[in-house]
């Protein structure tokens, strides 16, 4: 018995629209657990604030944890604009922002360490960055013209090889612009070292492009330079500037904190000392501490040698580039690094969405 073509055109039909049917719920079913998956992720991540500094690695810190955070681990990321004491006081008093990936601990000494005793803050990482500090630098092809000037004492002994711009008969130690914190630590060590009975004239570089600029014209033509600065910065990546070594111990914090960085009246002896030791941590609030879980994980692992951060500002400097695009930059450059901060899953979700 034969079936009519109108009845099999009609069975065909049938049978398509139910497969049809089939594969739209089929669909909807595997976007709403993918839906479901996401909304889960977020939700045991959670929304983060974090402290986008106001300095080119701090920036390029807060970019990176980002990035990592939201691909690799579903958080949800909020940068918001962060200062070593506006953020350090935001976050004691009020629990905002949630971390603080570069916190330069020197400066809220005390009250950091009252707020972490206290339970308000937690120190998870105490050494994001390796190889920082501040202190008294050289060019490197003075260090490799003169290998006995091994110590800060031992230049102090030589103010000719580093003649004053506009007295060649004494040496140019150059210290911090007015204003800054350090230029009263640099003027109440240049008492301490009695640099100016061996010869020396303080410089006052009168801002940061004078700073920089007054280093970049002696190493460009090859000249001694002698002076204050910084790392991580572009600058001291740039001129692979040495550190140098006072030769004496660190003469202690009472020294330090009630002498050193205060105002010369304040300073009546100041002590010879090593520059204090540099404290960069990553800290983050009580409540982020109580949820933030694998972020946490994260946020204590990740540690940025200081050659490759040097690096970065050397990049971001010469390519007047900002935080984010720095952030990608690193994250494509320097994937033997930063994957070893994660697991293999959370790397490959990071390195698919760059």
């Amino acid at each position: 018995m034969f079936m009519s073509i109108d009845y099999l055109t009609t069975h065909v039909k049938q049978s398509f629209m139910k497969r049809m049917i089939q594969r739209a719920l089929m669909v909807l079913i595997a976007a709403t657990a993918s839906m479901v998956i996401s909304v889960t992720s977020y939700a045991a991540c959670g929304s983060i604030t974090i402290a986008e500094w106001n300095w080119a690695s701090g920036e390029l810190m807060a970019h990176v944890d980002k990035i990592i955070l939201e691909k690799g681990y579903g958080c949800d990321v909020e940068l918001v604009a962060g200062s070593t004491m506006p953020t350090f006081t935001s976050m004691n008093e009020k629990g905002q922002p949630d971390v603080a990936g570069e916190l330069w601990a020197n400066a809220v000494f005390e009250p950091l360490k009252q707020a972490v005793a206290e339970g308000r803050l937690h120190r998870v990482n105490k050494a994001p960055i390796t190889g920082l500090g501040e202190g008294w630098w050289i060019p490197p092809h003075t260090a490799k013209k003169y290998p006995e000037l091994k110590t800060a004492l031992d230049i102090l002994e030589r103010p000719d090889l580093f003649p004053h711009p506009e007295d060649s008969s004494k040496g140019g130690f150059v210290g911090c612009p007015s204003g800054w914190g350090c230029q009263l630590a640099n003027a109440n060590l240049f008492r301490a070292f009695e640099m100016e009975k061996k010869g020396w004239l303080l410089i006052d570089p009168g801002s940061a492009a004078g700073l920089d600029g007054s280093m970049a014209k002696a190493v460009e033509r090859g000249e001694n330079w002698f002076g204050y600065y910084w790392s991580p910065t572009s600058m001291i990546g740039k001129y692979k500037m040495v550190p140098v070594d006072f030769g004496i111990p660190f003469a202690g914090r009472d020294n330090w904190d009630n002498c050193i960085v205060k105002p010369e009246q304040d300073c009546a002896d100041p002590k010879p000392s090593a520059w204090t030791k540099s404290e960069v941590n990553t800290v983050i609030t009580d409540s982020f501490a109580k949820r933030g879980g694998a972020a946490i994980d994260y946020l204590r692992d990740r540690v940025y040698p200081g050659a490759i951060m040097n690096g970065m500002l050397v990049y971001m400097s010469e390519n007047q580039a900002g935080g984010e695009d720095a952030a990608i930059e690193y994250l494509l450059k320097h994937e033997d690094v930063w994957t070893k901060w994660v697991s293999s899953g959370v790397a490959a979700k990071v390195k698919a969405s760059l």
